[in-house]
């Protein structure tokens, strides 16, 4: 067993969240198969903005959290040449999401704050009344 967070344990923090659901947008039987994370509101006809991505590159465990530039920049230059712009994201979108590898090399407090981040930050950009929604939703809980 590793000793620092992996796929599995991001995976169940984040679909805990609020409105959160996992998404396999290519199917979930084949080994490699990303696992979007996305949240949606009852209301919502789409299927909602992506906050985590988790998949392997390369057979090594990694995810993309979602962010704002600012935070986005902080945490590439924190941890050089380990925290990455987005991968697989167009380049307008790279700013906005941080890629990294969960081999440790990102304390497992920092991955933390960063998926909370990634979760807020999603939320901030959604209309006042899906964002009302999902207050909703942690107030019930």
């Amino acid at each position: 067993m590793s000793e620092y967070l992996g796929i599995p344990q991001i995976e169940e923090m984040a679909v805990e969240m609020p409105g959160a659901y996992g998404d396999w947008p290519f199917g979930d039987t084949a080994p490699w198969a990303p696992l979007w994370v996305r949240v949606k509101t009852p209301t919502m006809t789409a299927k909602g903005p992506i906050f985590c991505q988790l998949f392997e590159l390369r057979g090594v465990p990694t995810v993309s959290f979602a962010c704002d530039r600012e935070h986005g920049e902080l945490y590439r230059a924190m941890f050089p040449d380990v925290v990455v712009r987005g991968y697989h994201c167009p380049p307008v979108l790279q700013p906005f999401v941080n890629t990294m590898s969960l081999d440790g090399s990102v304390p497992d407090d920092v991955l933390l704050e960063m998926l909370d981040h990634a979760f807020e930050a999603v939320l901030a950009k959604l209309p006042k009344k899906h964002q009302r929604e999902i207050e909703a939703l942690v107030e019930t809980a």
